[in-house]
């Protein structure tokens, strides 16, 4: 049985330059794809995503705990120059999942949205080489993590398989909260929340304007980033996510991480972070990545001392007439969990997501046992997740 557990060993991946074409026969070292090339592929990409964007996935990749050293399955178009087409970022089952099985999987970008860039114009062509690629490199299967279940980059890589007899298979799937951002943002919420739940809201903000006055502000410039994601980062580690020792700025390569990417996507009008103060007193901060006509709401901190407030959902109604203001974005993926409780009720679109099993050979037996694993791995985990669950609520009601 052929496992792959390290891409350094494989074949090429440490000494050709991502624009040389031997690199093309196998994965190559992520960092050591051109940074020009890619960012040059995400304005050509069939289908928006700011996570793997170079400045962020780069970011992510250099410094972001347990999100290091992957590689990339680059897809060249060699006429008449080489020319970056395709992209998706890997790492090894082995390393994703702990199941020494023979398959790569698309490499996590912090992000929940893994859909790899391919060109609009060139797909299909895209597609066939970054699956020869993952051929070459040994996988019999790929595992798309977190994708886009009706979008049109999975579409190009299905309808080429299907062309060779090959079907992929859905493991897990859900839908999860996204805005449309073409129609008027008052009339959105309104429909959305309804007159009386939008009263409530707006008294509440009449009682937080006690502590001063309500202000919304966009930092957009590079240098106004920088200064916002201290905000942001001191707001997220003031909360339950300091608490449990998981905010960014306590883990100081995920804080190295944020830190570039922001400010790098600032430098081409690809990130804002949207803070909501009471006087001079932040309250609420949210990071907003942009790719083409797609917004991505990252991540949301708030001041939990003014929580009665609802500062999260005061923050996430002006963001939304924010977004619907902005005729370049047509619409915003929330990135959160499918049951959110507060993205939810107000963002009441729709975005279909799901980890997606390709097989790379017809009829392959091993594919069937990497199905298995990835199932019986999913189960243990969803069971993990019920029994901490059923025991923080025992607790709560037991204090």
């Amino acid at each position: 049985m052929v496992e792959i557990t390290d891409l350094t060993e494989m074949r090429g991946t440490s000494r050709h330059d991502a624009t040389d074409k031997r690199a093309s026969d196998a994965p190559i070292p992520l960092a050591a794809v051109s940074a020009a090339q890619w960012g040059a592929l995400g304005e050509r990409a069939i289908e928006p995503n700011a996570y793997y964007l170079p400045d962020w996935e780069l970011a992510v990749n250099a410094s972001a705990s347990g999100r290091t050293g992957a590689f990339a399955l680059a897809a060249f178009d060699e006429a008449p120059s080489p020319r970056l087409i395709g992209l998706m970022p890997v790492i090894s089952l082995w390393r994703a999942c702990k199941i020494p099985l023979p398959a790569l999987v698309s490499a996590h970008p912090y992000g929940t949205f893994c859909t790899p860039l391919l060109d609009r114009d060139m797909a299909d062509d895209a597609a066939a080489k970054l699956l020869q690629q993952a051929r070459n490199a040994g996988a019999r299967a790929l595992l798309l993590r977190e994708v886009a279940l009706d979008g049109p980059a999975l579409r190009a890589i299905t309808d080429h398989l299907a062309r060779d007899g090959i079907a992929a298979r859905v493991l897990q799937s859900h839908v999860r909260a996204c805005l449309d951002a073409t129609g008027d943002g008052e009339i959105l919420l309104r429909e959305a929340l309804g007159g009386k739940k939008l009263k409530e809201l707006r008294r509440l903000r009449h009682r937080l304007a006690e502590h001063g006055a309500v202000t919304f502000d966009v930092a957009r410039a590079p240098d106004d980033v920088a200064s916002a994601i201290e905000r942001f980062l001191a707001l997220e580690a003031s909360g339950w996510k300091g608490q449990r020792g998981t905010a960014l700025i306590q883990v100081a390569g995920d804080a190295a991480f944020i830190r570039r990417a922001t400010r790098a996507l600032a430098e081409t009008g690809q990130c804002e972070i949207v803070t909501l103060c009471a006087g001079d007193t932040p309250v609420a901060a949210g990071i907003v990545l942009r790719h083409q006509s797609r917004a991505f709401f990252f991540k949301l901190g708030v001041d939990e001392r003014f929580a009665k407030y609802s500062p999260g959902v005061q923050l996430t109604l002006e963001l939304t007439r924010h977004l619907c203001a902005d005729p370049a974005i047509a619409s915003a993926d929330s990135t959160a969990s499918p049951d959110h409780p507060m993205i939810n009720p107000i963002w009441r679109g729709r975005f279909a997501i799901g980890d997606v099993l390709i097989p790379l050979q017809r009829r392959d037996p091993m594919v069937a046992l990497i199905a298995a694993a990835l199932v019986s791995r999913q189960s243990l985990q969803s069971n993990a997740r019920r029994a901490v669950r059923l025991i923080r609520s025992r607790g709560a009601k037991s204090a």
